[in-house]
């Protein structure tokens, strides 16, 4: 372990554009439950497909608005974590560095980091689900009175559902988000993997492409993931202790 983490040390020095792509493992040592794992208790007796589709919200907008509100309440009392902080010092070393992530959740802004973009969106933001004035219509629900028992909010533009603004299964991804996320991971030297157990595409795809375009593949995960195999280097410990580890070491 001491000799790979002083060879990403070394690479993170002799790096010219670094680019972040981090999954829910990193949210998940803040206590933030991954997706699957907050289908529990009431709501276990639910397929995801039942609750995360554009289908499934035309169908029973109440169900879906529910559990989403029920997985913000799961979130508020998380804070960033060592991980999410040591990114950000990450960032302010090298200003160019950009995360990209899977995760829904605002902790990588709280820690610090700017400009982080986000393939699945916002659950701490809302939007109109037909998007009448444009695509995304965004929507402040704290400016809206309705009665919360009924199911989501109204639109005050159409009159018709908001959603949370994230990406639902089925979704396309947002298009600004992946082609600046295409363009960082073919265009940077060193990508680093935290956290995600690259399951998901498309960004399941982006290590592959970064190497095939010539960057070094840094994973920090404590467990095995489908991009395990492609790392040049592979940190097998949590994104709060190896993140920390890398950016002490730049700055000692």
């Amino acid at each position: 372990m001491d000799q790979i983490l002083e060879q990403a040390i070394q690479a993170l020095r002799q790096s010219r554009q670094i680019a972040v792509l981090t999954g829910a493992g990193v949210s998940k040592e803040s206590g933030i439950p991954t997706f699957r794992d907050a289908i529990d208790g009431l709501w276990s007796r639910y397929d995801p497909t039942q609750l995360a589709t554009p289908q499934a919200f035309r169908a029973n907008p109440k169900l879906v608005w529910d559990f989403y509100e029920y997985r913000r309440q799961l979130m508020r009392p998380a804070q960033p974590n060592p991980g999410h902080v040591a990114l950000a010092g990450l960032q302010q070393r090298y200003p160019t560095l950009r995360i990209i992530t899977q995760n829904v959740d605002n902790l990588h802004e709280r820690a610090g980091s700017t400009d982080v973009i986000r393939l699945h969106g916002s659950i701490a933001h809302n939007k109109c689900f037909f998007n009448c004035q444009g695509d995304p219509t965004p929507v402040d629900i704290s400016q809206i009175e309705w009665d919360r028992d009924s199911g989501p909010p109204p639109c005050p533009y159409c009159g018709r559902w908001v959603r949370p603004a994230v990406v639902w299964f089925g979704e396309m991804l947002p298009r600004p988000m992946l082609l600046r996320a295409l363009d960082l991971v073919t265009n940077c030297d060193l990508l680093l993997v935290v956290g995600t157990s690259g399951m998901v595409s498309p960004s399941s795809e982006m290590p592959a492409e970064a190497k095939a375009r010539g960057a070094l593949v840094i994973e920090i995960n404590p467990d095995t993931s489908m991009i395990s195999h492609l790392a040049d280097l592979r940190l097998s410990a949590p994104s709060g202790v190896a993140l920390p580890q890398l950016l002490n070491a730049l700055t000692a």
